[in-house]
């Protein structure tokens, strides 16, 4: 997709000039293509690959947005950038962050962690660019703010508005053991992800770029804000307000949104609920069906079942540890 662009570019550069209708054709067919593309991305069954692949990609695709495309091609790179760097972020820098905590190798753990901040921000400020000056300022306000912004934002903001509530849980996430102001973000974050499954009650999530987007990768962002909230409920313990068995009925409904195809959200189950209810045996067995089914399961998600099959291995050679 890139060497195409290129041409273009090239093309249009040996006649001594490059006409701002070139220019515009370029960018709105190659934008399309790689949203398009990027399904490819998530089908990957090589994890270590995709790790190389990934941020090459987003700073290539970053590099057209800042070159100032149309409104139009404009648009398809946010989307593209918006998720990319949440996905990043979760699927590799988090990764790392988690295995460096399991290590107790603390400077490792802090130089991911503050990794993560950086790059769950940039999904964030993608998302809040999407939804606008009034959204950037009421999404650190009250839950009262928030709830009553989401509920004057349409569908149309349905995309934004998940990655927006995502990437805010995931830097509470980060920062729930050293910041009080950013635990009071809690009930702002729950608000929104409970809005866009309020707003996915219309129907499943439909995106207008080609039937990938209208077959199975709907059903992965329907899933998203069920797993998000399972997250959430369980970034703090019980006795601070923690509320793991709702964390279980929001793991339990991605996976029935998603056929029980969708790894993570059982690992993520496992991992969050076991821990936070100290309950071993549901930690172990949950992990177990997750090795034992083929990560092939759902092909159009490959590499999100390879991670969570890596991140259910390094958890159950730490079961011993991890339940003292």
């Amino acid at each position: 997709m890139r060497l195409g662009f290129a041409l273009v570019l090239t093309a249009a550069a040996s006649t001594g000039c490059l006409s701002k209708l070139t220019e515009k054709t370029a960018f709105k067919s190659t934008s399309g293509i790689m949203l398009r593309a990027s399904a490819a991305l998530q089908m990957e069954s090589d994890y270590e690959l995709a790790r190389a692949a990934i941020p090459a990609s987003l700073k290539t695709i970053e590099g057209f947005y800042v070159a100032g495309p149309p409104d139009d091609a404009r648009e398809k790179l946010v989307r593209i950038l918006t998720e990319g760097y949440c996905q990043y972020g979760t699927a590799f820098v988090e990764d790392d962050w988690e295995a460096a905590k399991l290590a107790q190798d603390l400077d490792a753990a802090d130089y991911h962690n503050t990794r993560a901040n950086h790059i769950f921000t940039r999904c964030l400020n993608y998302a809040l660019g999407t939804l606008g000056p009034t959204w950037q300022k009421t999404i650190f306000g009250s839950a009262e703010e928030v709830e009553a912004l989401a509920k004057k934002t349409g569908r149309d903001k349905r995309f934004a508005l998940l990655f927006a509530g995502t990437a805010l849980g995931s830097l509470i996430n980060h920062n729930s053991a050293t910041s009080v102001e950013m635990i009071a973000l809690l009930p702002n974050v729950k608000v929104i992800l409970a809005w866009v499954i309020e707003l996915d009650k219309g129907g499943l999530p439909v995106d207008p770029e080609g039937s990938y987007y209208e077959g199975q990768k709907n059903l992965t962002h329907a899933a998203l804000p069920h797993i998000a909230l399972g997250m959430l409920n369980t970034a703090i313990p019980p006795a601070m307000g923690g509320k793991p068995d709702v964390a279980k009925q929001n793991f339990e409904d991605a996976l029935k949104l998603t056929s029980d195809k969708f790894l993570l959200a059982r690992t993520l189950m496992a991992v969050r609920v076991g821990l936070a209810t100290n309950d071993r045996k549901f930690f172990h067995d949950q992990l177990k069906i997750v090795l034992e089914t083929p990560p092939s399961v759902w092909p159009e998600q490959r590499l999100a079942n390879e991670f969570a099959q890596r991140k259910a291995r390094r958890y159950l050679s730490k079961e011993k540890e991890l339940f003292q």
